[in-house]
């Protein structure tokens, strides 16, 4: 399997499109050389998406396998149903930052990427309360503030859109990863397939959603 998206067929010519995995959307020089060279080669279109990422489009089917031996990278994204990605703000680089949560997002990332979920799901974390990256939009978020980290779940920028729920706060970077796996584990027993995180909570209410998830890390 080539990992390619079909885009647009314009006069029965069809184009893909791939997604290398940027882990936190923080990429090094050579690899940006490295994408940029592969893409120049097959003329592909360079295209830097909301989830912290470049995607490579205009691409012939038959190339496919020769660009990603080329560029010796994984794809982002494996599954439909699975987490997305994990969109991480700049944090520890950046002066508004009340704690460096970009450890935090490392984390979820190498624990969560690409696991099977119920639905679609995204992470946002996010190192102060401007919360860059719409964390309040994704399936899982984790925000900083002065008092500690914030845990928030449901929600949703798509066909649906919905704000997460604010599920703890102050909390410190252990109690935060604890209540993030509750709140997996939680959603993968309880879900319908096919179902959001937030429509999962909606239907079986948000206190009884808080409640649950939470004595499971006390």
């Amino acid at each position: 399997m080539h990992y390619g998206n079909l885009q647009k067929i314009r006069d029965g010519k069809r184009t893909y499109a791939i997604t290398p995995d940027i882990p936190g959307g923080f990429v090094s020089a050579e690899t940006l050389e490295k994408i940029a060279k592969v893409s120049k080669k097959y003329n592909g279109v360079l295209k830097i998406t909301s989830g912290q990422r470049i995607l490579i489009t205009n691409l012939k089917e038959e190339y496919l396998p020769h660009i990603w031996d080329e560029l010796g990278m994984e794809p982002a994204v494996l599954k439909a149903n699975s987490v997305k990605n994990v969109e991480i703000c700049p944090a520890g680089f950046c002066k508004r930052s009340k704690y460096n949560t970009i450890g935090i997002g490392m984390k979820l990332t190498k624990k969560y990427s690409k696991q099977d979920m119920p639905c679609r799901t995204k992470i946002g974390v996010a190192g102060c309360r401007n919360s860059c990256g719409s964390v309040y939009a994704k399936d899982v978020g984790v925000i900083a503030d002065v008092t500690g980290l914030m845990v928030v779940a449901g929600g949703s920028a798509g066909f649906n859109p919905r704000i997460a729920d604010i599920i703890a706060k102050d909390l410190d970077e252990t109690q935060t990863l604890k209540l993030i796996d509750s709140i997996f584990d939680y959603y993968k027993e309880n879900a319908e397939l096919g179902e959001k995180l937030g429509f999962m909570i909606e239907r079986l209410g948000i206190e009884k959603f808080k409640e649950d998830v939470i004595k499971k890390v006390k």
